[in-house]
């Protein structure tokens, strides 16, 4: 108890202090989660709208898929990129493995799932007729998603508070594509990781007060987002 006690008073001193191997493991969380994000939100909102109001076949077979990735476990994410991406897979003359580009494009497969069912799931909720009646009144197919897009945007925020949630806590993928490389690769999940098995707790207790203040945070605001979206009903009638 009074080593867990010191370690947690040390791991306070690390945070308050502004120790600058700490906050660079978690500068390079946030870039890369926040990287993937950006990449993820436009083409997983514009996936979500198709399936939402287009019909064409297989589109059923399309939202069960999605649903179903939102179950992949993250290492499985990281061990199927890992073998894209070594020197023997078919991406393998990209060189990314071991890099922060790798860690991107595994949080972006796991980051797209969760946009795609959530975002479909609210625009699910949106009156047909809404469709309809922007389609009748001349706007593109485009304009016509992006209206009714907006008239569902906490929910849609919810989504991608969700998803960024889910990637920047993530330790498996980061791992395998990152390689836990310090100054580089090396974050917040993997950082607590490696740590903890050196016995040296502190800095994996400074690490893990970060990630569950953004936890709360984020939390607190897919909350808001989330009594946001039941209004949205009373606009659209």
């Amino acid at each position: 108890m009074e080593r867990l006690s010191e370690a947690t008073l040390h791991a306070l001193q690390l945070l308050l202090s502004g120790d600058p191997a700490l906050w660079d493991i978690v500068g390079v969380s946030f870039r890369v989660s926040v990287t993937a994000l950006l990449l993820a939100t436009p083409p997983a909102l514009l996936l979500a709208a198709l399936l939402a109001f287009a019909r064409f076949p297989g589109r059923r077979l399309l939202v069960s898929l999605f649903n179903t990735l939102l179950a992949v476990p993250a290492v499985v994410v990281g061990l199927t990129f890992y073998l894209l991406l070594s020197r023997a897979g078919p991406l393998g003359e990209w060189r990314l493995l071991f890099t922060q580009s790798a860690m991107v494009i595994g949080q972006i497969a796991l980051a797209l799932p969760i946009v795609v069912a959530m975002a479909h799931s609210a625009l699910q909720e949106i009156d047909p007729r809404a469709w309809e009646t922007a389609r009748t009144l001349g706007a593109s197919p485009l304009r016509a998603a992006g209206l009714l897009m907006g008239e569902v945007r906490y929910a849609l925020l919810a989504s991608v508070i969700a998803a960024f949630g889910r990637i920047i806590a993530e330790v498996g993928s980061a791992m395998m594509l990152g390689g836990n490389i310090l100054g580089y690769t090396r974050n917040i999940t993997t950082a607590i990781a490696l740590e903890t098995s050196k016995g040296a707790y502190a800095q994996g207790i400074a690490l893990g007060m970060v990630l569950l203040l953004l936890a709360f945070t984020l939390n607190a605001g897919l909350h808001w987002m989330q009594g946001r979206s039941r209004l949205q009903p009373e606009y659209l009638t």
